[in-house]
C-alpha cells in the first residue's frame, strides 16, 4: 500500500486526489461480496488492494479497486466495518439514556448537498435511528451558521464530500442519538498553496470550530491535517482552538511515525485530543486490534505536553508534545457516498481508512457521554477509570510499510504498540463508555 511522500506529508497534489474521485470505482458483484468480506475480517483488504486518496489535506484513504488502480472500490453493498461491527469490537452499549442526546461536531470543506439523503443510507444501514435536518438533529452550515455552502467547483466538491461523509458516519457510528452539525470550511481550503493560504485556512477551520460550539456542539472533529507551522502567524491561531468543556480533537496522521516537529496540525497542540488509529481483525465472534502501520505519531517540540498527560509520555519528546492520546479503528471502515458532481459515477459504499475515522468516532463517544464539562484537550483520556480503554500491544508504525523512517532506539513507544502509552495508538481504544 504505497504512501507517497507527499500524501504523508498530507500535502499532496489537488489534480491526483480529484482524478481518483472522478474515476469509475469498480463494483464488486454477489460473488465476490463475500471474499471481499473476509478480506476485511482479516484485515488485509487495504494491503491486498492498495488505496487512493480521498482529498489532499484530508487524512483518510479509499480501498482501491484492485492492486495498482487509480479507482476506487465501490461496491453495491456495505463489505467494510459497519457501525455494528464496531460498536461490538469496542464493547459498546445498546441504547442510551433516554433523557440524553449529545451533540457533536465535524468541520468539513466544501459543499455536499445531498449530505442528509446519503447519511440516512448509512443509517438505514445499520438500523440507526433517522437523523434529518427537519427533525433538529442534522445541522449543516457555512463556517459562520449560515447556509450550507452551494457548489462551486465539482472536482474540489465532489473530493471534499468524501470527507464529509466518512466523518459524519463515523459521529453517527459511535453517537446514534446525538444531534451532528457539519461545519463547511471553502473548498479551497483543503487545497495546498502558499503560506497566506496555508494560514487563511487554519483559521477557516478555527472559526468553523467556533461556530460549532456556538451551534452547541460537545464535541468537535478534524480531519484535516496542515503542515507543522511555528510561525508567530500560526501560533496566534493556535490559541483560537483552546475551548476548555469542549471536546475539541483531531486526527494524527496518516504517515506513519515522522521525526521531530513534522506531525500535522491540529493534532500536535496540547489542548486537542490527537486521535491514532488500530487495525481490526476478527476470528469467529472474537475481535483483535493492532496498531494500524500509517497511524501518525511523533513529537512536536514547539508545543508543551499534551494536557494531563503523564511526565513519561512527554519524556519521550523531551518534556513536549508526544502523539497521539488515544485511538480507534481506522482501517477497512464501510462508508456510504453518493455525491459525484464531477464524474457522475457514485462510488456509493466504499472501505476507507485512516485517522480520518477515529476522530469523528472518538468525538461522538465524547459527546455520548455526556462529561465533556471537565475536558481540557485530552485531559480525561489520561485519568480514565481502570479498565476504560483496551490496550493495544501489537503492531508498529514504521517498518516495511513506512520505510521512509526508522524508530528511535531511545524512545521506541513513539512507534511501535506495548503495554501502556504508544505513539500509535496512545493509551489505546475505548472500552464501552466509562471514560466519557
Amino acid at each position: 500500500m504505497p504512501f507517497s511522500r507527499g500524501v504523508r506529508r498530507a500535502v499532496g497534489v489537488a489534480g491526483v486526489a480529484l482524478a481518483v474521485l472522478a474515476s469509475t470505482g469498480l463494483t464488486a458483484n454477489a460473488d465476490t461480496t463475500a471474499s471481499l468480506r473476509d478480506q476485511v475480517r482479516g484485515g488485509t483488504l487495504a494491503w491486498t488492494h492498495g488505496t487512493v486518496p480521498t482529498c489532499d489535506r484530508c487524512l483518510s484513504r479509499m480501498v482501491a479497486a484492485a492492486p495498482g488502480s487509480d479507482q476506487p472500490l465501490s461496491t453495491d453493498t456495505s463489505v467494510g466495518w459497519g457501525a455494528d461491527d464496531l460498536a461490538t469490537a469496542l464493547h459498546m452499549p445498546v441504547l442510551d439514556a433516554p433523557s440524553r442526546r449529545g451533540v457533536v461536531a465535524i468541520i468539513s470543506g466544501g459543499a455536499y448537498p445531498i449530505e442528509e439523503s446519503d447519511l440516512a443510507i448509512y443509517r438505514a444501514r445499520y438500523g440507526l435511528p433517522p437523523c434529518t435536518v427537519a427533525s433538529g438533529c442534522l445541522t449543516i452550515t457555512d463556517l459562520n451558521g449560515g447556509p450550507p455552502l452551494q457548489p462551486t467547483n465539482a472536482k474540489y466538491d465532489q473530493a471534499g464530500a468524501a470527507e464529509a461523509a466518512i466523518d459524519i458516519d463515523m459521529a453517527s457510528a459511535s453517537c446514534p442519538s446525538c444531534r451532528i452539525i457539519d461545519v463547511q470550511v471553502p473548498a479551497i481550503d483543503g487545497i495546498p498553496g502558499p503560506v497566506e493560504q496555508l494560514h487563511k485556512a487554519m483559521g477557516d477551520f478555527t472559526h468553523a470550530v467556533d461556530t460549532a460550539i456556538a451551534l452547541g456542539a460537545e464535541a468537535v472533529s478534524m480531519s484535516f491535517g496542515f503542515p507543522n507551522d511555528n510561525s508567530p502567524e500560526a501560533r496566534e491561531i493556535d490559541r483560537r482552538l483552546i475551548h476548555p468543556g469542549v471536546a475539541v480533537m483531531a486526527a494524527s496522521g496518516d504517515a506513519g511515525f515522522r521525526t521531530t516537529n513534522e506531525i500535522t496540525w491540529p493534532s500536535d497542540l496540547p489542548w486537542v485530543t490527537s486521535v491514532g488509529g488500530v487495525t481490526l481483525t476478527q476470528q469467529g465472534k472474537d475481535f483483535s486490534q493492532s496498531a494500524w502501520f500509517a497511524a501518525g505519531s511523533g513529537c512536536d517540540t514547539n508545543q508543551g505536553a499534551a494536557i494531563g498527560a503523564p511526565a513519561k509520555v512527554g519524556a519521550l519528546c523531551g518534556g513536549h508534545r508526544a502523539s497521539a492520546d488515544v485511538s480507534a479503528v481506522a482501517d477497512d471502515v464501510a462508508v456510504y457516498i453518493g455525491y459525484a458532481p464531477y464524474s457522475n459515477r457514485p462510488p456509493k459504499w466504499i472501505a476507507a481508512g485512516g485517522t480520518s475515522l477515529s476522530s469523528p468516532y472518538l468525538a461522538g463517544l465524547y459527546a455520548r457521554g455526556g462529561h465533556t464539562g471537565r475536558v481540557f484537550g485530552p485531559n480525561t483520556i489520561y485519568h480514565a477509570p481502570s479498565g476504560a480503554f483496551s490496550d493495544v500491544t501489537t503492531g508498529q508504525n514504521v517498518g516495511d510499510r513506512v520505510p521512509e523512517q526508522s524508530c528511535p532506539a531511545d524512545a521506541q513507544p513513539l512507534c511501535i504498540a506495548g503495554p501502556g502509552w504508544d505513539g500509535p495508538t496512545g493509551v489505546g481504544t475505548p472500552n464501552g463508555l466509562s471514560a466519557f
